[in-house]
């Protein structure tokens, strides 16, 4: 985008000169790139969810800590295609660990549910 003309070429360098419309994508571009920003926003937001879930003590996942992990895997993945990998590969992973644990269950096939048998549902008689 930067390369190919698609955003301004004149620019205020810094927001206290003033950044709007074009020119604000243009700033938020180049500062996404500066020290792996990406990256360490993707780690930072998933170290904050696992926080968050940790409190829960074995209730379910908060809503926050899932909107947090949930921003992570984005920026995660946005870091790993934007070469900003080192950080956002653990920041996606720790996300994605978490977005796990906070999966429901699965219906069926539990300890406590009843013993139907596996075609009675089917109406599929016995042969015999």
């Amino acid at each position: 985008m930067l390369e190919a003309g698609l955003l301004p070429r004149d620019c205020g360098g810094s927001l206290a000169e003033g950044v709007d419309g074009l020119c604000a994508v243009k700033w938020l571009l180049v500062q996404s790139f500066i020290d792996q920003r990406l990256g360490w926003l993707s780690l930072a937001c998933a170290l904050l969810a696992v926080l968050a879930a940790i409190g829960a003590h074995g209730r379910p996942v908060p809503a926050a800590a899932r909107v947090l992990a949930w921003l992570a895997i984005h920026a995660g993945v946005w870091g790993l295609v934007l070469y900003s990998f080192e950080p956002a590969a653990v920041g996606f992973m720790l996300a994605l660990l978490l977005l796990s644990r906070a999966a429901p269950a699965q219906r069926g096939g539990g300890e406590g549910e009843g013993a139907e048998q596996p075609g009675a549902g089917l109406r599929v008689e016995r042969l015999g």
